[in-house]
């Protein structure tokens, strides 16, 4: 088996979510647990920590596996969607998993599958676990796929649980209302088990506060080596932000100081609650380097400077609210937004939240839960009646576009989707430039 026939295996016989939306998602646990079963159950054999929340998840693992990278560790990493190709979700320290690796696990699980009938994600994660045992990694950083308490990742017993922050998003499986949706991330809080929450909010943290009661978690603070919970927004980063003493990072975006105060958390915790030896230099330098050190893209990343051409995954309005807040601030001579957006996101509330100076393009992202882009602009323009955007159906073709009718003083932001984004940076126009987060 070649690695294109593993991927159409994938894709044909159990197509992931990002392409196909509901369909793809199995809840509950009892299929992984058959399927690790089989495979050797090598989650059992792992230290991990486990990621969940709205947003920012992809981010904050990043920083933490820099971090624990820098610090010596051989660190596991896996995160999702990809943006060009699948080995993108499996990584350690920073690199992705051999094609080899995939074409031979799936060749070799192949009967097992094909009569068992896990989703891709399943799949994916019993590869993701099988791999780290194979290549002995120390620490493995593993990103909730949907949810929490139901999703593939649930099956590990982490040194941390973390849970970045909550926000309206994937309504139709986790809940319409805000302490739904934080039910189902609180699912990853294990009992005697340290967590740390993101964002404190009125309606979660009673939520997170009576989870952790249910696991004997004890109250908050960073000084003791009991299991606690933590609020991040409430243990002082910011402030030392502001009196310098916080590491740089570079991840650019406006949000990422929120992912930057989750993650830093995270690490103290580690650092005064498991056997994980970090030092000051180590966030320090794992911080600084996070793209260099685990392959992160996407994240307000800079594509060219003549025109500023910059790219970002936000997909939803708790995410674009801070993109688009970045966006307005730009100093540029004229602002190009090539757009699209999956058709189960809140569109009408992140088209509210977008910058309305910009020249708009909207597009079709390659997948089939894309909204037509002639649809997003009708939406546009019931919000914004004054303003006709155009329509470019083809993402590459959209690109080009702005491209080639920017000045060299204008921005081009390319965003809404992560399938748009990942367009862009298979895009030769876009490539023919030094990529740098």
């Amino acid at each position: 088996m070649v690695y294109a026939d593993a991927i159409h295996y994938l894709y044909s016989s159990r197509p992931p979510f990002h392409m196909v939306g509901k369909e793809a998602y199995k809840p509950g646990l009892e299929t992984t647990l058959r399927l690790m079963e089989h495979v050797g159950n090598p989650h059992t054999q792992l230290s991990t920590i486990h990621i969940a929340g709205t947003n920012g998840k992809g981010s904050t693992s990043h920083l933490i596996a820099a971090v624990l990278q820098q610090a010596g560790y051989k660190v596991g990493l896996f995160t999702s969607p990809h943006l060009i190709d699948l080995t993108e979700r499996i990584r350690v320290n920073g690199q992705p998993i051999e094609q080899t690796y995939v074409c031979d696990f799936i060749e070799q699980n192949r009967a097992f599958l094909d009569d068992t009938q896990p989703s891709f994600f399943e799949t994916m994660t019993a590869m993701a676990f099988s791999y780290f045992v194979a290549q002995k990694v120390q620490i493995a950083v593993v990103e909730v796929g949907l949810g929490g308490r139901l999703d593939s990742t649930n099956i590990i017993t982490p040194l941390l649980s973390v849970i970045t922050n909550i926000g309206i998003d994937h309504t139709e499986f986790l809940g319409e209302t805000l302490p739904q949706i934080a039910k189902e991330k609180a699912g990853i809080i294990k009992p005697n088990t340290p967590c740390v929450i993101g964002e404190t909010h009125p309606e979660t943290t009673e939520v997170f506060l009576s989870r952790a009661q249910e696991c004997g978690i004890l109250g908050a603070g960073l000084e003791t080596t009991n299991c606690r919970i933590w609020f991040a927004d409430q243990c002082g980063f910011m402030r030392k932000r502001r009196m310098r003493e916080a590491p740089e990072c570079e991840l650019k975006g406006a949000y990422q100081e929120k992912n930057m105060q989750t993650a830093y958390v995270a690490l103290q915790a580690l650092r005064n609650c498991t056997h994980i030896q970090l030092s000051a230099a180590h966030i320090q330098q794992g911080f600084a380097q996070v793209c260099t050190l685990t392959g992160l893209r996407g994240r307000w990343e800079i594509l060219s400077q003549q025109p500023l051409l910059i790219c970002d995954t936000a997909h939803n309005s708790h995410g674009i609210r801070y993109v688009a807040a970045q966006l307005n601030q730009l100093a540029v001579k004229q602002l190009w937004i090539v757009f699209g957006m999956v058709a189960d996101k809140d569109i009408d509330e992140v088209l509210r939240l977008m910058p309305t100076h910009a020249n708009y393009i909207f597009t079709t992202p390659t997948t089939q839960r894309a909204m037509p882009a002639q649809e997003m602009a009708e939406r546009w323009r019931a919000i914004h009646p004054e303003q006709t955007p155009m329509t470019i159906p083809q993402p590459q073709e959209a690109i080009q576009y702005a491209l080639t009718h920017a000045s060299k003083e204008d921005a081009i932001f390319i965003g809404g989707s992560n399938y748009l984004v990942g367009e862009a940076m298979k895009d030769e126009g876009c490539m023919m430039y030094d990529v740098r987060c």
